[in-house]
């Protein structure tokens, strides 16, 4: 039996929107019957994915790096290279590279007969124009360079129509892996020509990848179309041909107790982000869980050095030590999270053991503060020349455990003696007010890379680097380890570096890990089969199909 659902269906669901409007002729419930066997019985078919937040731009350059829109973008578009969930790279739309000894330029060879939905060629041309847009944005549009393509682009240009030959200024080891981050997804030159204002509209939108933007909802549904000329997906899903799927609807529903109703009731093939207490229950019955790790950093802290208390090295130490890492594990996830190893994830090619460099310790983190001058008074709360040792903690709106890790660290800080305040914002207001506000003395987040080479953009402001120490260019020691990574020509002298900037950055309680980072958690029907994760963690359906 085929699971087939017209596009009329698809559009009469929708058109019912005063609730989850999803249910009428629902994805899965087949109205044609077929006996074929194999591959062909996997053909058609409508999905239907409930997200409780669809971001707040649509701009490729900003939205692509959004934990939303990214699963979105990873249906429409394709990259040159397919990097998966243990960082291991291989072609896809290029089919295959070279570079030089020191890593400064490199040669891509493309597939021949790719073409964008608008039926332009995904040409060497159409490559360098999207290289340019990646490193350069369009300042006269007020679009933005994607955050971790490498500063040290000089230039690219199309040799013939399938051969691009791309320079750097400098040894640039990660070039290849970072194609296949989800920021450097290909688009059609012709969408890139459009205004700021007309990218925004999601309906002028033309990428190269198995399905295509059939409608879309403003903040509330997108709905995706199998592309049937398809013929390039990456060899290393198994699959290079069309979709199975006809059909993939995202449609935003926030409330996490309707998401998993509408799951259990049939109404949805797939639910994202619940809470994890959630899983095993819905695992008993049936429902195939998906909790992929990204490649890049492990969730914890950044600590803003120029910041009370934090300018002062024995509070970031003793901070390090005083979180209880174990009885997170224990009180917010399931059994199937991890614990931190260091500052980046375990499955990053080049990650290391670093546990007992931030183990919990409270006596060690009280020690700190009595060093560090903070005396304890008889109400609990520690006090300095009159201040008092207080901290905000802001969950993360893009995880949604953060508010109970917060919850938990705020009392294991307590009794440490610390006054502690949680301050909880949607993603907008999040962004606003703390994210993007140098003062704020400390938050929580995570960040996802393909390639480690690109840490050493993040952690100092070198090449309008993100700063996430507020340091700047100050801290020698920090600036050595990152050129030794950036400009690295040799992935073990890399790999030696990394090493020790791990063992540098916890030393001096510049980021304290938590756990291993989830953020995109997917739970989906047992009919629906042949899900894959890509090295960034999002869902790919491209070789998903519905089962009889």
């Amino acid at each position: 039996m085929t699971h087939r659902r017209t596009r009329r269906a698809l559009a009469a669901a929708l058109g019912i929107a005063a609730s989850i409007a999803l249910v009428a002729g629902c994805a899965g419930q087949a109205d044609e019957a077929s006996s074929a066997s194999g591959e062909d019985s996997r053909e058609g078919g409508d999905i239907v994915f409930l997200i409780n937040s669809l971001g707040t731009s649509w701009v490729p350059n900003e939205s692509s790096v959004s934990s939303y829109e990214g699963n979105i973008w990873g249906q429409i578009t394709d990259k040159l290279v397919y990097v998966d969930e243990e960082g291991a790279v291989s072609p896809w739309v290029a089919e295959s590279w070279e570079q030089n000894d020191d890593a400064t330029e490199f040669t891509l060879h493309l597939k021949e007969g790719v073409t964008f939905s608008d039926g332009t060629a995904l040409d060497a041309e159409a490559v360098v124009a999207n290289l340019d847009y990646w490193a350069f944005g369009d300042e006269e549009k007020g679009i933005i360079p994607i955050g971790l393509f490498p500063k040290t682009y000089v230039g690219a240009e199309a040799v013939d129509d399938t051969t691009v030959k791309v320079s750097f200024d400098a040894s640039t080891l990660g070039f290849i892996p970072t194609l296949g981050y989800h920021g450097s997804i290909l688009v059609s030159p012709e969408t890139l020509a459009l205004s700021k204002e007309e990218q925004a509209d999601l309906s002028n939108f033309s990428g190269s990848g198995p399905f295509v933007v059939e409608s879309w909802a403003d903040g509330d549904n997108v709905v995706l179309s199998k592309r049937d000329d398809y013929a390039w997906g990456p060899e290393a899903l198994g699959r290079t041909d069309a979709a199975y799927l006809d059909s993939i609807t995202y449609k935003l529903v926030s409330e996490a107790s309707t998401r998993i109703g509408a799951l259990t009731s049939g109404q949805a093939q797939v639910i994202y982000n619940i809470q994890p207490s959630e899983l095993d229950g819905l695992a008993d019955q049936g429902y195939t869980i998906g909790i992929p790790r990204y490649l890049g950093f492990t969730n914890g802290y950044r600590v803003n050095v120029n910041a009370e208390p934090f300018d002062d090295a024995l509070v970031r130490q003793s901070f390090q030590h005083a979180i209880d890492r174990q009885e997170i594990l224990d009180t917010v996830y399931t059994e199937d999270w991890q614990a931190a190893e260091g500052i980046v994830q375990s499955n990053v090619p080049e990650a290391s053991d670093h546990s007992d460099e931030f183990a919990y310790d409270a006596e060690q983190a009280a020690e700190l503060l009595d060093e560090a001058g903070w005396e304890l008074g008889p109400d609990g709360v520690r006090t300095k020349d009159g201040e008092t040792l207080s901290v905000t903690l802001y969950p993360n709106p893009y995880l949604t455990t953060s508010s109970a890790i917060d919850e938990l660290v705020s009392q294991q800080l307590a009794a440490l003696g610390w006054d502690v305040s949680v301050q909880e914002y949607d993603v907008s207001t999040y962004a606003e007010k703390v994210s993007n506000d140098e003062n704020t003395p400390l938050y929580e987040t995570t960040r996802s890379f393909i390639d480690v080479g690109t840490v050493a953009s993040i952690l100092t402001s070198a090449n309008n680097g993100e700063d996430w120490f507020g340091l700047g260019e100050s801290d020698e020691t920090l600036n050595d380890l990152r050129d030794r990574i950036a400009q690295a020509t040799d992935t073990d002298l890399r790999a030696e570096a990394v090493d020790e900037l791990q063992t540098y950055v916890l030393e001096q309680g510049l980021f304290i890990p938590v756990t291993q980072i989830v953020q995109r958690i997917y739970v989906q029907s047992p009919d629906l089969q042949g899900v894959t994760y890509n090295g960034v963690a999002y869902a790919n359906y491209y070789t998903a199909y519905l089962e009889d």
